[in-house]
């Protein structure tokens, strides 16, 4: 493979990404990467004033950036939303999926308000998104659509059933859109992150054993950092996925493997432990059955 056609696989200089949920945490580290890559942004919050000095970030890199607001549980906003995006820069590529909420709470103490908050937020909202914004891709025969997940998506944790209820429905989501847009150019995919420190969570990272307890469950024994996304994300925007669409992609550390001990540590063996006895005259040595 050439160094050009390299290149061209994971450039997106020219490209116009939404990236939802931008004004703090996993979204802004998404949204970095992108423009590194090459991306124009479309920037958006549930209020406009948050997103400044990310935008001046962004613009400093010497892309475009505009900031936009949007709540992804009112429709009007969505709508408002994509076409104001569209409006900005005459065309949409690329949208990220990543505005999200959760409640922490055991089961027996989640509330109806709980539990329409998540899934109106993660689920709901993600869907009238993306449909929003194909809208607007169908028409050119070009888009990528990036859905965040949850390593959630495949395996349970108590106290994160509304949370996971809705990381699963994405999941089914990305498979469905995808069959659905794929023959308009436009791929579905599912980027699903696992443990990493944002926020909603960092409370049980501050937690030593906790964290000690989480890391012994991951294969490569640490929690996530956010720059461990940057790859996967640009890969699922640019031409380099042109094939790849419905999949979900588990950026998890491997602990979706399920990271159970299978083996029993054998103990510690001394240098003259479990040998026979060396003597001049032989010996008989009785073996167990």
């Amino acid at each position: 493979m050439s160094e050009d056609m390299h290149s061209g696989l994971f450039d997106l200089t020219g490209r116009v990404a939404i990236i939802t949920g931008t004004s703090r945490g996993i979204g802004q580290y998404m949204a970095r990467a992108l423009a590194r890559a090459g991306a124009d942004l479309i920037l958006t919050s549930r209020t406009r004033e948050s997103l400044g000095s990310f935008e001046k970030e962004i613009k400093g890199l010497g892309r475009r950036a505009v900031s936009l607001e949007l709540d992804v549980r009112k429709l009007d906003s969505i709508e408002r939303m994509a076409g104001d995006a569209e409006n900005a820069f005459g065309r949409l590529d690329i949208l990220v999926n990543n505005a999200g909420c959760n409640v922490r709470k055991p089961a027996l103490d989640v509330t109806w308000d709980d539990w329409n908050l998540i899934l109106d937020t993660n689920l709901r909202g993600s869907f009238f998104v993306a449909q929003a914004v194909a809208r607007r891709m169908i028409p050119r025969g070009y888009g990528r659509i990036i859905n965040i997940g949850s390593v959630t998506s495949v395996a349970g944790y108590a106290g994160l059933g509304p949370y996971g209820a809705s990381r699963g429905g994405i999941r089914q989501l990305t498979m469905s859109l995808a069959d659905d847009w794929g023959r308009h150019g436009v791929t579905v995919n599912c980027l699903a992150p696992g443990w990493f420190r944002t926020e909603q969570n960092k409370v049980l990272y501050e937690n030593k054993d906790w964290v000690e307890y989480l890391c012994d469950r991951i294969p490569v024994k640490r929690p996530g950092r956010p720059e461990d996304l940057d790859a996967a994300i640009v890969f699922l925007a640019a031409e380099g996925s042109r094939y790849v669409t419905g999949q979900t992609i588990l950026v998890d550390g491997g602990i979706s493997t399920g990271a159970t001990r299978a083996l029993v540590q054998p103990p510690l063996q001394t240098s003259n432990s479990q040998q026979p006895e060396k003597t001049g005259s032989r010996r008989k040595i009785r073996r167990g059955r």
